[in-house]
């Protein structure tokens, strides 16, 4: 008999989440990035054929490199700013789902190299519309933008599905007009397309095990940390909405799930935990020196680049149409990242059967 809390699931049973990706072609484009590849993991675990296409192999010392020999999967090493490569792929393939994450996503590196990041995050997304444009098979998609793509006024008011759209870095403009152009595709081209469902999300600082990008606060404490480092932390009051990267994937899979049966064709969504519970950059490393005891830091603030110091997420839509809300509070948010790193350093443990665990574990929880 289905329990109370397992009914309540993001407004459907797990086990019908399930059916609907068991043996489904899955296509991510971004796989071996750090939310594409715990996406991967997640869809392998759901029983799904995933396709990853990402533009090349990354190192060892990253969640994919770490986790990939566990898991079967097809793979494309294919730059998403090729059209015609991606389109052969999408052509052969025929998924029954796509969810599109690859992108230039750190701000630091899209001042370095802005070309790359304007021609990868706008172009690449571009080139997926137009060949949806024209393809004739049935296809669910979800493009993952990010909570950078709002003007942000540096004002503790939530931004929701409706507010202006803006951003200063190249990084932040770049998503913005990735996503402003898929709005116009889908009013342009898309109105009468019943063959090809697309819905939008959007969510940002998304954490937990595996993640070793450059110039992200975690990655960058854990990597001192693991060599009794202290690290500089450029805005210690930065507020954020804070959530794991199985909770946010979770938020794409039900958006999925409702695409495949023809609910929210074109809607956008905000996933990120309630506003109210948003927390500061100061909180999260004082709450990960509880469960690190040698941690320490300086607060050195930046004044080479711009930085938001307040960025408050408006999910009701998605709490009250998808039925989806993060399960883990924030303090299960820093305690399972945290805890996934210590055991990686310290007690050895692999990361396919660390990421494996809490999985199992986030499932166990929400059923």
């Amino acid at each position: 008999m289905t329990s109370k809390k397992e009914r309540h699931f993001m407004g459907i049973r797990f086990r019908d989440l399930k059916k609907t990706f068991f043996k489904k072609k899955v296509l991510i484009t971004g796989h071996t990035g750090f939310k594409g590849s715990w996406m991967l993991l997640l869809l392998s675990f759901l029983g799904a054929k995933v396709i990853g296409v990402s533009n090349q192999e990354v190192g060892s010392k990253s969640h994919f490199g770490l986790i990939k020999k566990n898991i079967r999967f097809k793979n494309y090493f294919v730059d998403i700013r090729n059209y015609m490569k991606l389109k052969k792929i999408i052509i052969k393939e025929k998924p029954d789902f796509i969810f599109h994450l690859a992108a230039q996503s750190l701000v630091k590196k899209s001042y370095i190299y802005p070309e790359e990041t304007w021609t990868t995050n706008l172009n690449g997304t571009l080139n997926l519309l137009n060949i949806l444009r024209v393809y004739k098979g049935k296809c669910n998609v979800v493009f993952i933008t990010s909570d950078k793509v709002y003007k942000n006024l540096e004002t503790k008011k939530p931004y929701d599905e409706k507010s202006e759209l803006g951003g200063i870095d190249p990084y932040s403009c770049s998503k913005s007009s990735a996503d402003l152009a898929i709005q116009s595709y889908l009013k342009s081209y898309f109105v009468k397309k019943n063959n090809v469902k697309i819905g939008v999300a959007r969510a940002g600082n998304v954490v937990g095990g595996g993640d070793w990008s450059k110039d992200r606060l975690i990655p960058d404490c854990v990597a001192a940390w693991s060599r009794s480092l202290k690290v500089n932390i450029r805005q210690i009051n930065s507020t954020r909405p804070w959530q794991h990267v199985i909770d946010i994937s979770f938020g794409y899979l039900v958006l999925g799930f409702f695409l495949n049966y023809n609910k929210f064709n074109h809607e956008i969504f905000n996933f990120g935990p309630n506003y109210k519970e948003n927390r500061s950059v100061k909180e999260v490393i004082s709450l990960m020196k509880k469960n690190w005891k040698k941690a320490k830091w300086v607060n050195k603030k930046s004044k080479k680049q711009k930085e938001s110091v307040l960025l408050n997420l408006n999910s009701n839509k998605a709490f009250l149409k998808l039925k989806w809300k993060p399960f883990l509070k924030f303090e299960n948010v820093i305690k399972l990242t945290t805890q996934w790193y210590k055991r990686y350093y310290e007690d050895n443990q692999s990361a396919y059967n660390l990421s494996i665990q809490q999985i199992k574990e986030y499932i166990n929880f929400i059923k």
